[in-house]
């Protein structure tokens, strides 16, 4: 007996393969939703993590920056004490410079001679005073220049005048008062 199929096969298979093109085009699409989402999550997850490594930055530069603001502060400290102590030792090394000015002054004054002003600004000193006689001048000049506390000594001016009714001269001259170094400056000279 012959067979024949009288179903539709040709339009069973077609809709057998629509089926599987169907089901394999909805996994398709799952598999790209799922695929963007896991990007999405991927990216949103990276970027989470940079905007955590910024602030973490961000907190560690501010950090730094006020540790930064209080190492300038201190170095400002550091050179004004620098500065205060550089000056307390200028004023340690000076002080006894007055002293052994006035000494000198005494030592290197021939008699006859008088002064009336002493002014000091920074290293001249302006001396005026009377003499009997000018050469006492010349005298005080020649003291000055061979002293170790002084040199250039330079004679502005000298006149006649009378003083409790005598004749006498005043005279103004001017003269360099050079520094001389401490024990404790001449040793750290000598051992740089």
């Amino acid at each position: 007996m012959i067979r024949i199929n009288l179903l539709p096969h040709r339009e069973l298979a077609r809709a057998a393969r629509r089926r599987q093109f169907n089901a394999l085009l909805t996994i398709a699409a799952a598999a790209g939703v799922l695929v963007v989402v896991l990007g999405h999550l991927l990216i949103d997850a990276r970027q989470s993590v940079q905007a955590a490594r910024n602030a973490f930055l961000e907190q560690e530069i501010a950090k730094l920056d006020v540790q930064i603001g209080e190492i300038k502060k201190i170095r400002e400290q550091t050179q004004a004490l620098l500065e205060r102590k550089q000056i307390v030792e200028t004023l340690q090394a000076n002080r006894t410079e007055v002293v052994h000015l006035f000494d000198q002054m005494i030592r290197l004054l021939p008699d006859g001679l008088y002064l009336k002003a002493f002014k000091q600004e920074g290293n001249t000193v302006t001396i005026s005073g009377y003499t009997q006689s000018s050469a006492r001048v010349s005298t005080l000049m020649r003291n000055l220049n061979d002293s170790i506390w002084f040199e250039s000594a330079n004679l502005i001016e000298i006149k006649a005048a009378t003083v409790n009714n005598q004749r006498a001269n005043e005279f103004v001259l001017t003269v360099k008062q050079t520094r001389q170094q401490t024990d404790d400056a001449k040793d750290k000279g000598a051992k740089a």
